[in-house]
């Protein structure tokens, strides 16, 4: 990993929304050293001559799904997991050339990928994993048509979900899950788009399940994930100590009260709804799901509002699939007359290492935090629209003190 030394650069204090200038940064060993206002020393460095320019941390999509390369999850799961795995490569590599130096996936990819990233063998972002979405029979995660039959706990081998029923199959998926190093565990706790039969406005898992997942979460020190549209879907699960809520598109004030009484965390994922309006048939979308799409595509703007304006702490992600992730940058553009441009950088990189029980683990220029880092040509509190033009704007992405690009 070596040493950088980064001088004469204006660092963007994300928690606080503002720039510091003539600031020194010293990245050692694949973490942030030292941030020193003036000169550091470091002979052993290579020095980084910043000339005033950005110095910010690298970017968090908080809701990926890196092994969905086609929006047809049935067809996804017959595919060899070997083959899902490289292309997944490809999906990887962009994400971090686009700025993303963390990613959460919210099912599909699992330990292996993530160590292959850690290691070097695939280039791409840090990965936090749930592994398997945890799904009821009927919901969101199980993609069988009505005339399949059982699926033996498991969908597919490279599928995004698994099945279970009931406390102790519940209890069991959740413990293997953890047993496979999940960072945390996602749950499909409403009706969804890329689902075959079940409805959007349906609530998924019973009351006791959802208790039986937390306290196994609880037990290992993560936390649960939920997929929700509704209220009334996502009011059963806040109150029970599920952290983060993905989508909400169709939450109401009394939602956004829980949220902020009970530290909860939203994550919209506008982009891929207007992504599978587009282009998702074409993409592989099947067409009757395709239908679903106008229920959730509007309603996300206006929740994303309100819950905004309700001071609900949001955390930037995409939910994109397949030739789709070419948009996870578009999320930006979607949120920016609406959240602020220090707010919009903090979803991306503080409050999702909140969100992600990660404080000061990512998302910061501070001492001890991992060096993931990127130089920008111009300022991002004046033009959050550098960001969405990273063969541009992004002069430099260095991610665990290795430079991915440097054009300096």
């Amino acid at each position: 990993m070596g040493t950088t030394l980064f001088t004469n650069a204006t660092v963007l204090d994300t928690p606080h929304g503002r720039l510091w200038p003539d600031r020194s940064v010293l990245v050692r060993d694949g973490r942030i050293a030292e941030v020193a206002d003036g000169s550091i020393k470091a002979e052993d460095a290579d020095t980084v001559d910043l000339s005033g320019r950005v110095l910010m941390p690298g970017l968090c999509d908080g809701h990926v799904h890196v092994t969905a390369i086609t929006p047809d999850f049935a067809t996804l799961g017959r595919l060899s997991p070997f083959y899902v795995g490289a292309r997944a490569h490809d999906v990887m590599r962009a994400m971090l050339m686009r700025g993303f130096t963390t990613v959460r996936d919210a099912g599909g990819a699992d330990h292996g990928l993530a160590r292959a990233v850690e290691e070097g063998s695939i280039t791409g972002p840090r990965v936090l994993f749930c592994g398997r979405a945890l799904s009821q029979t009927g919901g969101h995660g199980d993609m069988r048509m009505p005339g399949e039959g059982d699926p033996d706990g498991c969908f597919c081998c490279a599928g995004l979900g698994r099945v279970c029923d009931g406390v102790p199959e519940v209890r069991r998926a959740v413990r293997d899950e953890i047993r496979k190093g999940a960072h945390h565990i996602k749950i499909m706790a409403s009706g969804g788009i890329a689902s075959p039969t079940d409805r959007i406005d349906s609530t998924q898992f019973a009351l006791e399940e959802i208790d039986a997942v937390v306290e196994e979460t609880e037990a290992a020190n993560i936390y649960v994930a939920a997929h929700a549209y509704t209220a009334r879907a996502i009011k059963r699960l806040i109150g029970r100590g599920v952290r983060t809520i993905e989508h909400g598109n169709l939450l109401d004030a009394e939602t956004c009260r829980m949220f902020l009484n009970h530290r909860a965390f939203l994550v919209p994922t506008l982009s891929t709804y207007r992504a599978l309006a587009d282009e998702g048939v074409a993409a592989g979308l099947p067409g009757d799901m395709a239908e679903k799409i106008d229920t959730v595509l509007e309603a996300g703007h206006r929740a994303m509002e309100l819950a905004y304006r309700q001071g609900v702490k949001l955390v930037f992600g995409t939910d994109l699939l397949g030739s789709m992730h070419r948009h996870q940058l578009n999320e930006i553009n979607l949120r920016k007359d609406v959240v602020s441009p220090a707010d919009l950088i903090r979803s991306a990189t503080c409050t999702a290492a909140e969100a992600f029980q990660a404080a000061g683990d990512f998302g910061v220029i501070e001492a001890g935090a991992r060096a993931d880092l990127l130089v920008v040509d111009g300022n991002p509190l004046d033009d959050i629209t550098l960001l969405t033009r990273p063969e541009t704007s992004l002069l430099a992405i260095m991610k665990a003190g290795r430079f991915y690009k440097r054009d300096l």
